[in-house]
């Protein structure tokens, strides 16, 4: 484990976490193709072009972030319907923070709206397994959404079919500068030897400490970067695909 415990607007009935009903006969049929073949275990996606999308459908900005979280509550159940045990999604990095205040003032209310959605669906995460975690540093986020946020985490922490992985004021350059610190704090404490610091203890420290390597990343805008996500975790036993949606 880790050396210490880290710690615009939308209709609220658009925005389940994850679509109910059966898949159609299509979908079923393409479901069970992907499933005789190799499935990854952990899929982790970049699903950005929300602005891109708000523009080119003439739509304010915010309609477009609303839009992109109905594509996540539907990419979620295909993942349930193929039975990937973890998704990790990039919501919000860090750098996000420059853009203008209305548009993080309307990203922070949405956030809030979505967590507040999933705490009113406790029965349904409960029934498919989901154990949402939000990783990033939640200190930058206004306290009202912290509040929400913890409340969301420890509502679902004992599901553990299939983990859902938010990053949320994130980047990975400060979740390795984080780890570090980590290991620094633990040696200048005596809890670790300075011969003790390996990758293999950095990566325990990362947010991401307890889970795999993704075995996908797929980014949707059709972009190429990385975007200052997952750096550390997404290696040579990962396949990146970009999609232009």
């Amino acid at each position: 484990g880790r050396i210490r415990h880290l710690k615009g607007r939308a209709p609220l009935h658009k925005m389940s976490w994850i679509r109910e009903g059966e898949l159609t006969l299509l979908e079923r049929f393409s479901a069970n193709i992907l499933k005789a073949g190799p499935m990854p275990k952990h899929i982790a996606f970049i699903m950005d072009g929300n602005r891109r999308y708000a523009r080119k459908q003439h739509v304010e900005r915010q309609e477009g972030h609303t839009q992109g979280f109905d594509k996540l509550a539907e990419t979620l159940r295909w993942c349930l319907n193929l039975e990937i045990q973890e998704v990790t999604v990039y919501a919000f990095s860090i750098e996000n923070f420059k853009r203008s205040k209305e548009e993080v003032d309307g990203l922070m209310e949405l956030a809030k709206q979505k967590f507040g959605k999933l705490l009113e669906e406790q029965d349904n995460l409960e029934k498919h397994g989901v154990c949402i975690r939000v990783l990033g540093d939640l200190s930058l986020l206004p306290k009202d959404l912290q509040e929400v946020i913890a409340r969301a985490v420890l509502a679902t922490k004992t599901h553990n079919k299939c983990f859902l992985n938010v990053c949320f004021a994130y980047t990975s350059r400060h979740e390795i500068s984080n780890a570090v610190r980590e290991m620094a704090w633990g040696v200048e404490e005596g809890l670790i030897k300075p011969s003790d610091v390996s990758e293999f203890l950095l990566s325990r420290c990362l947010y991401t400490g307890n889970s795999p390597d993704p075995d996908l990343l797929i980014r949707t805008s059709g972009e190429v970067r990385l975007s200052d996500f997952l750096l550390w975790q997404v290696g040579e036993q990962s396949r990146l695909t970009v999609l232009t949606l």
